[in-house]
């Protein structure tokens, strides 16, 4: 039973961009992640250790995202996937949203979107 699970709006503060200021001090950015497997077992069973954790991802990504003051959101959204494949590996395809609020002014925010499938 393949079904999606995921996270909206998952808020990282972190050091991210290209320019002086934004090296100085954390900015918001957003990710929404969806990630496809086989949850047949978890709903047959109702337990955690047979689905995917999304405590787990959240935890993982937002370390992430800190620890390597990414200065692209295209960087940020592929090390994301990367992540994701290498530590879930019930994950047979990864969707990830990386969005910037503060990165020009006139917009809501920037983003960058990525998909990748386990070869």
């Amino acid at each position: 039973m393949l079904g999606t699970t995921g996270l909206k709006a998952l808020r990282v503060d972190c050091i991210v961009g290209i320019y002086p200021h934004e090296r100085e001090r954390t900015q918001t950015v957003f990710l929404d992640v969806a990630l496809d497997y086989d949850f047949g077992p978890a709903a047959a069973s109702d337990a955690i250790s047979d689905a995917v954790d999304y405590d787990r991802i959240a935890s993982g990504l937002i370390r992430l995202l800190v620890d390597r003051q990414f200065q692209l959101i295209e960087a940020m959204a592929e090390a994301s996937a990367a992540w994701v494949f290498a530590h879930i590996p019930e994950a047979r395809r990864v969707a990830i949203e990386v969005r910037k609020p503060a990165a020009v002014p006139a917009a809501e925010c920037s983003f960058v979107r990525v998909e990748r499938v386990r070869p």
